[in-house]
């Protein structure tokens, strides 16, 4: 079943065009990064899945229905710009939004108090908002977002000001929801948190789509680069673009080289052994998300 569908779908603001004819769609299940720089269209993109705006055009759905407040019991929601009720206590707030989504108070209560002992806060439940340490409340609202066990679990920017013990903790928490069959859509800009969440990605830029696909996918758009050394250089091998000599010890150098995209290093490997190419090392070196985002938006938002 898709979880979320966006078809076509385009946002003005007066002259601006923020979001700009986007379609993409999320599996059940699945953990998805939306990813792109500051004011790509992010999170224009994902208030128009929550009903907070609406689409100039295009279409969405959102585990099979349109976006409206009927989907409100099935959807978690972590706003980049948090703020929570400071006079309430912590276990008060995470009732309260336990409510708003339709559970009944002693359910949203129940699993306020599991959560806040989850988190480590157990013996602050009574203590009021405004009394809490930052890390502690970021606690707070992020069990605001899951206390309804979401099947659609939305975090935009989620990872924004936390502290690397918050970070660790909100990248378990999407781990285990997936794990329970949630689906996860964040956006970010940190690739590094998608590179160990993701299972597919998006790619926006401008408004636009640059890319969707998995990882495996996003690092094949970048040249495979290898490190080898050997005697001699080896641009004459099958599928080498580039090789630029680095260190050398006696009569063997070690070369950077770039492959074509597509090409195999395995397949280079063999032409090495068939062709009696002499070899003392042999690496390959993984793009990263980081290499790839720079490589498929980099050229975009330059020219903007």
């Amino acid at each position: 079943m898709t979880a979320l569908l966006l078809d076509g779908v385009t946002k003005h603001f007066g002259d601006k065009r923020a979001v700009d004819n986007l379609s993409f769609a999320v599996q059940d299940g699945e953990v998805f990064g939306f990813l792109g720089g500051n004011g790509a269209g992010k999170t224009t993109s994902l208030r128009m899945v929550l009903d907070i705006i609406r689409p100039s055009a295009g279409h969405i759905e959102v585990l099979g229905r349109r976006p409206g407040r009927e989907n409100g019991p099935e959807l978690g929601f972590l706003p980049e710009e948090r703020g929570l009720y400071r006079t309430m206590t912590a276990l008060e707030t995470i009732t309260y939004f336990g409510r708003l989504k339709g559970m009944r108070r002693a359910d949203a209560r129940q699993e306020a108090q599991r959560l806040l002992d989850r988190f480590g806060l157990g013996g602050a439940a009574r203590t009021r908002v405004d009394r809490l340490s930052k890390g502690m409340a970021q606690k707070v609202q992020l069990a605001t977002a899951i206390v309804n066990k979401p099947a659609l679990l939305i975090l935009d920017e989620p990872f924004s000001g936390l502290d690397p013990v918050n970070q660790g903790l909100l990248e378990a928490e999407i781990q285990l929801l997936a794990r329970e069959g949630s689906t996860v859509i964040f956006s970010t800009h940190v690739m590094q948190h998608a590179e160990r969440l993701c299972d597919r990605l998006l790619l926006l830029s401008q408004g636009q789509k640059a890319f969707e696909g998995t990882q495996d996918q996003a690092r094949a758009l970048l040249p495979v680069r290898l490190s080898l050394v050997s005697r001699t250089t080896p641009m004459a091998l099958p599928g080498v673009i580039a090789a630029e000599p680095g260190e050398r010890n006696e009569d063997w150098t070690r070369w950077d080289v770039r492959l074509q995209p597509g090409a195999d290093p395995a397949d280079l490997l063999q032409a090495c052994t068939e062709r009696g190419f002499a070899l003392r090392g042999f690496e390959q070196s993984r793009p990263s998300l980081h290499d790839v985002f720079l490589h498929v938006v980099g050229g975009r938002e330059e020219g903007a």
